[in-house]
């Protein structure tokens, strides 16, 4: 009697659930209001944010509508995207780390509408990108939307010189500022655009630590020639990919603004805007071990990819720079089964960090391939090819940012 009493107490309850869930099921999105649809929306991932104008007229005027973009903002963050960057430069090909596949956005960026520009990317942050024309002036663009604006012009003086890092940095979803680095070492100049005054600060010094780890003054050629053991004469692989040649992070410690690029003899440099001075950290590795390396940044520090060759094999590992220890640690390193296949290639590595993913795209005269790191699971994932009419298309590096349609240029 008591079990059969218990079997009626569970069928009742199960019945209950069942009548709620019908009722929550009855429940159309055309009964919600506006603001309540717009939030639930704003939720959906970024790559279905295209879509939404094709699903029925009321979902369409909320892609347009401002408030929509309002609440689209309130949400965190979103899982990054990498913006690819191809040797012609005439594709807008993505891949999206939520969804882990390639996606072709589908419009021309107007930039490449620009007759005679030959924009290239060369910085990002937050939902935007930065581009560089042929002529030295800069434009900004969210990839999302494919809105752009052309900054005002960096000026005679300051194209005159040379021209060692672009950083950006996002202060807010609706402002960012433009960092060049420019000179010949020492002597190094900073110049700042903001979005919010839409306008460049005046230029100003930038001068060397007092204590600094340079090794060597060297700022001749990006190439440097040594003899191996074997009597053999090597030559580092500094180049870097036209849109990487200005390879440089932006990395917040202790409530100031570290901008870190490579010199042309490889070595770190870190400049500090607030104390308007810089420093070179020491060599990572003797100059015949080093090979080919990229600066990244990765959970909120700088790390630098190291790809070397020793002993008839090849490594590729990240390292981060103690401040404590004034020198250099290992955290991570690709399994030899997969780095192995670098060896002899000559390859160079053109590497970009978002979050704990790290993206590594690896290029040669013989091979091409794009490697995924997380640095949370420590995976290491080759990503697939990807593929129009049959052909494997290649990238030479990548720029990471935040997808979000309510990025304003």
């Amino acid at each position: 009697m008591e079990q059969d009493q218990s079997q009626v107490v569970k069928k009742t309850r199960k019945r209950k659930l069942l009548e709620e869930g019908h009722g929550m099921l009855g429940l159309s999105l055309d009964d919600l209001n506006e603001d309540l649809l717009e939030r639930i929306l704003s939720w959906l991932p970024t790559s279905s944010f295209c879509r939404l104008r094709s699903v029925c007229k009321r979902w369409s005027s909320v892609a347009a509508s401002a408030t929509f973009q309002l609440a689209c903002s309130q949400v965190p963050s979103r899982d990054p995207w990498f913006f690819m960057v191809n040797p012609h430069l005439n594709q807008s090909i993505v891949f999206d780390t939520a969804e882990k596949n390639w996606k072709n956005l589908n419009y021309p960026l107007p930039l490449q509408q620009i007759p005679n520009c030959n924009a290239i990317p060369v910085a990002a942050a937050g939902g935007l990108i930065c581009f560089r024309t042929n002529s030295g002036d800069f434009i900004v663009c969210n990839p999302v939307t494919g809105t752009c604006q052309e900054l005002p012009p960096v000026g005679l003086a300051s194209l005159n010189q040379n021209l060692h890092a672009v950083a950006m940095i996002s202060s807010s979803k609706y402002s960012y500022k433009l960092i060049l680095v420019f000179g010949e070492l020492p002597c190094l100049c900073v110049k700042i655009y903001d979005s919010s005054e839409n306008q460049w600060e005046e230029e100003g010094k930038i001068y060397r630590k007092a204590k600094s780890f340079l090794e060597s003054d060297s700022t001749g050629d990006d190439t440097m020639y040594f003899l191996s053991k074997a009597g053999d004469v090597v030559a580092t692989n500094m180049q870097r990919s036209p849109s990487k040649q200005y390879s440089s992070v932006v990395a917040v410690k202790d409530g100031e603004e570290i901008i870190y690029f490579l010199s042309p003899a490889g070595m770190v440099v870190a400049c500090k805007l607030s104390k308007k001075c810089f420093c070179e950290y020491p060599r990572l590795l003797p100059m015949f071990f080093e090979y080919s390396i990229d600066v990244i940044e990765c959970r909120g520090e700088m790390m630098v990819v190291v790809l070397s060759e020793f002993l008839e094999s090849a490594s590729l590992r990240v390292w981060r720079f103690s401040e404590v220890d004034q020198a250099w640690y290992q955290i991570a390193a690709m399994p030899p089964s997969m780095s192995h296949e670098f060896y002899g290639k000559k390859a160079d590595i053109n590497c970009v960090g978002c979050k704990d993913q790290i993206l590594i795209c690896v290029n040669s005269s013989e091979l091409s391939g794009y490697v995924l790191y997380d640095m949370g699971a420590n995976e290491w994932v080759e990503l697939p090819k990807y593929f129009v009419n049959g052909e494997a298309k290649e990238f030479m590096s990548a720029f990471s940012f935040e997808p979000r349609i309510e990025a304003c240029v």
